[in-house]
């Protein structure tokens, strides 16, 4: 099962939430550190003043020399005293001895003398019994930050975290984008081969989404205007014939005496006619391209349209004592163009008609299955070459058995044009024992 992507708003809106959950965190972490740098409170005297007749007893001057200099890098002086002596065998500060004849025996004390600058002394007694003072000075300490700064930082942060994954994400849509209009450009400039290709058109997004029906437009365009070129080169190719014996046959009229030119105008007037019939079934054709997208749908019951067309077609069926057979299974009916479909009908009626030797049979078959109808005709004709299957819906052309019959081999196009802009497939395969089968699959869908 595919797993549900979000939109592209809705990607937008989730990065863009996330994007200032990060930024507060990181804001957050980084302000709260500078904080409690900047704003540490009071030192635990005591706490002090136990952790270095800890390490007095352990490990003499020597271990709580080592104490000092760990707690100088906080900005804290300590020397500890065991009554008057300086315990770390040095000459203690003049501050340290002013200190110690003003605390009690059994207390502690913490002298403020200037702003910024803390004096404690601290009494412990030891794990020996013996009584012993922790004597410390701090110095003033650096300047809190002003909420100006840590406002400045927090700014910078944001700025810094929204901007990168703003970039990110602005990278992410405009990569797209900008392939969807290098494709354009190229296409606008006559390169009908370009295309956005992978892999954007591959995405799963609205941009993704876009790429891919661009894509298929572009194949579009292409397929028309090569079809329309085709049909171009096809019609000149097939009004040049006639239009040069209209062109010798005028000018034998002209050097023919007037009893006899009629002959030769009789048969200019034929030659017109079929000018005609060409011109008009290459522009039908032309025009079903831009016709069928706007085409109006409405329910096509097609039981009752063959079995009309059948009788339509009856007379010059009979004309050549043609039999038509009709089997209708069910009430096959689709969702199309009534019109189209009854003119696909007549242009197969037609072939089979014309392909069919005196006396012939045509069987005509409708029937529906889950998903699609089907109409398939057969007639008893000498069939079509197995190498000619594959163009038999070509526009104008005709293979190996054009001249068993008048035409101009626009009829099956015409029907497989109208079969395509119904959702459909139009199939073509020589039928055991003989003749040509047509089978047209329309699909179903929802039938209106």
């Amino acid at each position: 099962m595919k797993t549900p992507t979000l939109n592209l708003y809705g990607r937008l809106l989730v990065w863009f939430v996330a994007a200032n959950i990060v930024t507060l965190f990181v804001s957050v972490f980084v302000t709260e550190r500078f904080a409690r740098n900047a704003y540490r409170g009071e030192p635990d005297w005591s706490e002090l003043a136990s952790g270095a007749n800890r390490a007095y007893l352990d490990g003499g001057a020597s271990a709580l020399d080592d104490w000092r200099a760990r707690r100088h890098r906080d900005g804290i002086d300590a020397t500890l005293f065991e009554g008057r002596r300086n315990l770390l065998n040095r000459t203690p500060p003049p501050f340290a001895r002013r200190v110690l004849e003003r605390v009690p025996t059994d207390n502690s004390i913490v002298l403020r003398p200037r702003p910024g600058m803390v004096v404690a002394a601290e009494a412990v007694t030891g794990g020996d019994g013996v009584q012993r003072h922790l004597i410390a000075f701090r110095g003033p300490r650096p300047p809190h930050p002003r909420i100006e700064h840590l406002l400045l930082v927090q700014i910078i942060l944001s700025a810094l975290v929204i901007g990168a994954l703003g970039w990110w994400v602005a990278r992410s849509i405009a990569r797209p984008v900008a392939a969807i209009g290098d494709a354009t450009r190229r296409m606008t400039a006559g390169d009908l081969a370009a295309r956005v290709g992978a892999p954007w058109s591959g995405r799963d997004d609205e941009l993704g989404r876009l790429a891919a029906d661009f894509d298929r437009m572009a194949a579009r365009i292409e397929a028309l205007i090569a079809h329309e070129r085709g049909v171009l080169q096809d019609v000149s190719h097939e009004l040049r014939s006639p239009l040069a014996r209209l062109h010798l046959l005028l000018d034998l009229a002209r050097r023919t005496p007037p009893e006899a030119a009629d002959a030769h105008f009789a048969r200019a007037e034929a030659e017109i006619a079929r000018l005609d019939r060409i011109i008009g079934e290459a522009l039908a054709l032309s025009r079903m391209e831009a016709d069928l997208p706007g085409m109006a749908l409405e329910r096509v019951e097609l039981g009752a349209l063959v079995q009309a067309r059948i009788a339509a077609f009856q007379l010059e069926a009979d004309t050549r004592r043609i039999s038509v057979d009709a089997t209708v299974a069910g009430k096959p009916a689709v969702s199309g163009s009534h019109s189209l479909i009854e003119r696909a009908v007549d242009n197969l009626l037609s072939n089979a008609i014309k392909f069919s030797g005196e006396g012939g049979r045509i069987a005509l078959a409708v029937s529906q299955t889950a998903s699609a109808a089907e109409i398939t005709i057969r007639d008893h004709g000498p069939g079509v070459p197995d190498s000619d299957l594959a163009n038999l819906f070509r526009p104008f052309f005709r293979g190996a058995n054009a001249s068993r019959a008048e035409g101009h081999g626009l009829g099956l196009a015409i029907v497989e044009r109208i079969v395509r802009a119904h959702g459909g497939t139009v199939t073509a395969v020589n039928a055991p024992g003989g003749g040509l089968l047509l089978q047209i699959r329309l699909p179903t869908g929802a039938v209106a």
